[in-house]
């Protein structure tokens, strides 16, 4: 009798301290701050993996520098931009909204929505087939929300996401997977590119908007990098190694207005949810400056193959740099690690040249002080 009695207060205990446990967890877990992405190849951390698509990451050696050693569907030899933005809010790494593992406490993360070779527009990245285009990352973000609801409830989910940082990557696809992508193409013949820079500048308006209307309110939105430097477009474009001017001037037409807009948006909301981040400016300072920065090169990718290593995909086949920190970018299109956490370092603590209103330690600030 006493035997069972001891044993049953051993079960309750044990019981109680299990829900203690989980309860701990549960609420440690939501106090951090969520972190949620969308975009492009630039922070897709492994959806494409999921989808039939030839817009991958997920064989070697992409990944040789990742702390797994493994392929994981990042385009980078490591971590990239959405990596070091966690690790310095003291998050963890969001996973990928297809990934199987991406359930219950998980949620509760953030998601990546990102997928290699989409734009601000529908036909961008037409060749790569099978991606998750803008207007289904977004479908996707309202089917988080109600995912988490079923967990935590409604009210507690729009705080969840209310609070969260955000962030989005778009628009370096929409010239070279679109109006750039092949001479004469439907978008250049269709606009001049003063014409199809406000166009798209236009739709990327629509799409932050919707944005902030699915509940975010702290969004830190990057312009294009120097597209006209990265070691694709010296290989199909580039004589002497010096940078498109074409679509180097494509990005400086961009950039200004996606800031501006930020302003319009900012004035609209009353508030400034949205934060532009001159990343091309940041990637500008270790092109014409690599060895300022610790890179060797700026030009030659460390995985490719063809002038710069810029030609075709990154393969088991190509050739691969031994010492990935002192190139500045990893493929044909896609910055280094090392590059990317540069890159970060700035969104962080950048003066206004770089970061528009204030940087993100800034926002932090003023968002830990509003409780949010």
């Amino acid at each position: 009798m006493a035997t069972t009695m001891v044993l049953q207060s051993y079960h309750i205990n044990a019981v109680i301290i299990l829900i203690l446990a989980f309860t701990t967890s549960f609420k440690g877990t939501e106090a951090q701050r969520a972190f949620f992405v969308f975009g492009d190849s630039l922070v897709d951390n492994g959806n494409n993996n999921y989808l039939a698509t030839t817009a991958r990451a997920d064989a070697y050696p992409y990944g040789i520098d990742y702390p797994t050693r493994q392929p994981t569907g990042r385009f980078s030899n490591g971590r990239n931009i959405p990596d070091f933005i966690s690790e310095a809010i003291g998050a963890e790494a969001t996973l990928p909204y297809l990934s199987p593992q991406l359930n219950g406490q998980r949620l509760l993360v953030g998601a990546n929505f990102a997928s290699a070779g989409i734009g601000i527009l529908n036909d961008t990245g037409i060749q790569f087939v099978n991606i998750i285009r803008i207007f289904r990352q977004l479908q996707y973000f309202q089917e988080y929300q109600q995912r988490v609801s079923g967990l935590i409830g409604p009210a507690r989910t729009q705080r969840l996401v209310n609070g969260a940082l955000v962030l989005i990557t778009l628009g370096g696809n929409d010239f070279v997977n679109n109006y750039y992508l092949v001479p004469y193409s439907a978008r250049s013949r269709q606009y001049s590119l003063p014409d199809y820079v406000r166009y798209i500048i236009s739709e990327y308006k629509k799409i932050l908007r919707r944005l902030h209307d699915l509940g975010a309110r702290r969004v830190i939105v990057t312009g294009t990098g120097p597209i006209g430097c990265v070691p694709a477009e010296l290989a199909q474009r580039s004589t002497n190694g010096e940078c498109s001017p074409e679509l180097q001037r494509a990005a400086g037409l961009f950039n200004p207005q996606l800031i501006e807009i930020i302003q319009q948006l900012n004035n609209e909301i009353g508030e400034n949810v949205f934060i532009g981040a001159n990343t091309r400016q940041m990637a500008l300072n270790f092109i014409t400056s690599p060895g300022a920065y610790g890179f060797v090169t700026s030009k030659v990718a460390c995985c490719g193959q063809g002038p710069y290593n810029g030609l075709g995909l990154c393969t088991p086949l190509s050739n691969l740099c031994p010492n990935r920190d002192i190139n500045a970018f990893w493929d044909a299109f896609h910055p280094s690690e090392k590059a990317n956490r540069i890159i970060v370092n700035q969104i962080m603590s950048g003066t206004t040249e770089y970061m528009y209103p204030m940087n993100l330690s800034t926002a932090l600030a003023l968002d830990s002080n509003k409780n949010i």
